[in-house]
């Protein structure tokens, strides 16, 4: 017994990165299927997996590329395992054509994206210049992909154990979307308790999976449609399934909203930044809050439209290791009725407590 189990038995914490928080979640979760390949900043993810998935009765397998790992995803899924990937920025790019057609096909899957900054090659930085691409679907097509931003090494693990139960219930690819920050750092996780652990055996089976057809008629799993009229009568199908979606997969954090003048806008480790900075403020006597998205898809655009109507004056200053990516979607919410301005910076750069108050003031001031 390794000392990681003997801690959880005793209840207590353990010591883990936020890439093997999501690594240990999804084994507890119920994943059986692993397939990726080697990219920094998440080698910790794929080196975690090596190490354990065979000893929780599953499969790993390091693939020979990107696209291999998301199409054996795919046949995996199809089978009705609970299957996962992971990479970073340049490979996740690899992997949207195979992501299209696990949408397509309408087959759960987790897929972890721990960003590094580009364009290209770019360094292993953290940033967050892959917003766009997750959700706004990389891939080709009419689809979307629920995408959930932890901001802790706790909410890594609790966020990717939701991640397996959203892409089952809506038969969905779901996107654990980190940045290199949350991969490499460390912090005390406290692991479900062993009764809330699921494992593959207790899983419901899944009616629509390509298991055999002994004793029942063949389930076909695909994404493609010859038939006139046929393809977009499955399009509006998804259409009206992320319209349900989006009606109740709404997740964020807000603090100190109802007071407040300037409202922060943060996701992911960046947030953990602005909500230092929200104290800070809050020490001086002014009137700050946070809203911290955790689905980016669908994004939690009620609370903003909530604020946005309001009749008081706002201002919203959104936050990101990018130039401008989530600032879209806040002014989409906002939908011009309140002041929204924008902080950010990319290519390894962070920005720091400093510049956001600074921002603050100037707006407060303004």
């Amino acid at each position: 017994m390794n000392r990681e189990q003997r801690t959880e038995d005793r209840g207590e914490k353990v010591l883990l990165s936020g890439n093997e928080a999501v690594a240990k979640s999804a084994i507890d979760a119920g994943c059986r299927f692993y397939a990726g390949y080697p990219i920094t900043p998440q080698n910790e993810l794929i080196g975690y997996m090596a190490k354990n998935m065979a000893s929780s009765g599953g499969i790993f397998i390091q693939s020979e590329s990107e696209l291999s790992a998301i199409n054996m995803v795919f046949g995996a899924s199809a089978s009705g395992v609970r299957a996962m990937t992971s990479s970073s920025s340049p490979g996740i790019s690899l992997m949207q054509e195979g992501i299209s057609y696990i949408a397509g096909a309408e087959l759960p899957a987790v897929i972890v994206n721990i960003m590094r900054a580009g364009p290209g090659l770019g360094n292993i930085w953290p940033a967050q210049s892959d917003y766009f691409q997750a959700v706004k679907s990389g891939g080709h097509g009419d689809y979307h992909c629920i995408v959930l931003a932890p901001s802790s090494v706790q909410e890594a693990y609790a966020l990717t154990f939701e991640a397996f139960v959203l892409a089952d219930k809506y038969r969905i690819p779901v996107i654990i979307l980190g940045d290199a920050m949350l991969g490499q750092m460390m912090e005390p996780l406290s692991v479900h308790s062993q009764e809330f652990i699921v494992h593959s055996k207790k899983l419901r089976t899944k009616s629509w999976a390509a298991t055999g057809c002994k004793d029942r008629k063949p389930n076909v799993v695909k994404s493609f449609y010859l038939n006139l009229g046929d393809l977009e009568k499955f399009n509006l199908k998804l259409q009206r399934k992320y319209k349900n979606i989006q009606q109740k997969e709404q997740r964020y954090e807000e603090l100190n909203i109802n007071d407040a003048r300037i409202i922060l806008v943060a996701y992911g480790t960046m947030a953990r930044l602005a909500k230092q900075a929200m104290v800070s403020l809050r020490e001086k006597g002014l009137k700050v809050g946070l809203i911290r998205p955790i689905n980016l898809w669908p994004f939690p655009q009620k609370i903003f439209q909530r604020l946005a109507i309001s009749d008081k004056r706002l201002a919203f200053l959104v936050i990101e290791m990018s130039y401008g990516q989530m600032l879209e979607d806040v002014k989409l919410a906002v939908n011009g009725q309140q002041r929204v301005e924008f902080l950010g910076r990319s290519g390894g750069g962070i920005p720091t407590e400093e510049e956001i108050i600074k921002s603050s003031l100037s707006l407060l001031s303004s």
